[in-house]
This record gives structure tokens, C-alpha cells and sequence, in this order.
């Protein structure tokens, strides 16, 4: 079905992967609850042999995987009025709408891969693959936005 007849969704819109949100917090919950238990489950002279450096590593690397976890979960492509914004862990792009001339995912391509004006791509890793027919829908509904802004921009100037 070609973009032109997709509806195109109200501006401003916003896509977000939703297999790695849900992925994220299931997993990032049962580590925090199975340490826990773990911790609890030492006894008092198990728990005193821990040194305030290896505490300090455990919090850092607790920091660490948060910190990953929340890169992947900030992803997102937002389509505005004006331009398409792009926030890819903690990079953010503006890509004005002439700069984007399409939008593809092939199967088994982990997530959207912009093709600018330039020559060259920018991956959008708010629209996930692993998504499936979600992924599919708003690619269809992505690529329908860049149509007909690219169209209304070129018949402005």
C-alpha cells in the first residue's frame, strides 16, 4: 500500500519502542528482587565480610545497568510540525523534513533507518523491529508523515 494513502497521525507524535520498555523493566525488576533476596538471605557474618569498596562496586555497577536501561527506554522519533526529532540513548537530532527523504525497515533490521538528503542515514531506534506489526504500522505512519510534509515544504519555498 503506497504512504500516500496511510492516515497520517495528528502532529505532534511520538513512536516508542515498547518490546524494550516492557523487556527493561521485567528484567531490571526480578535482578533488583533476586539481589535483594540474595543480600537477605546472608547471614549477619556473611554480610559484615563485605568491604565498603566492594559495596561501592556493587553500587556502580547497579548505576551502570541503570543507566544503560534508561538510554534504551528514552528512545523515541517524534514528528513535529516543524521537524523530526530523533533521541537515540542519550543523542538527540533534529532533522529538519527536507533532510529526510526515507524511511525503511528491512525484515530482521533491528530498528527504522532514515535516509537523509545528504547521502547519508540516521538509525531511529524508537521504532523497534522486534515490535513486529507495531514496528510495521508506524513505519507506514512515519513514512506517510514525511511524504506529505516533504510535499507541503517543497510547494512553500
Amino acid at each position: 500500500m503506497p504512504a500516500g494513502s496511510e492516515p497520517v497521525p495528528a502532529l505532534p507524535h511520538t513512536w516508542r519502542p515498547f518490546g524494550v520498555r516492557v523487556a527493561g523493566v521485567f528484567l531490571g525488576a526480578a535482578l533488583v528482587v533476586c539481589f535483594g533476596l540474595a543480600w537477605f538471605g546472608f547471614d549477619d557474618e556473611t554480610r559484615a565480610k563485605f568491604t565498603a569498596f566492594q559495596l561501592g562496586t556493587l553500587a556502580f555497577m547497579g548505576l551502570l545497568a541503570f543507566s544503560v536501561w534508561f538510554a534504551l527506554v528514552r528512545c523515541r522519533v517524534i514528528a513535529e510540525p516543524e521537524q523530526l526529532v530523533v533521541v537515540n540513548g542519550y543523542r538527540r537530532r533534529e532533522l529538519a523534513w527536507p533532510q529526510v527523504v526515507g524511511v525503511h525497515l528491512p525484515p530482521g533490521a533491528p530498528w527504522v533507518t532514515l535516509d537523509l538528503a545528504d547521502g547519508t542515514t540516521v538509525a531511529a531506534m524508537g521504532i523497534q523491529g522486534s515490535d513486529g506489526a507495531r514496528a510495521r504500522r508506524a513505519v507506514r505512519e512515519l513514512r506517510a508523515v514525511v511524504d506529505r510534509l516533504a510535499t507541503d515544504t517543497d510547494n512553500s519555498g
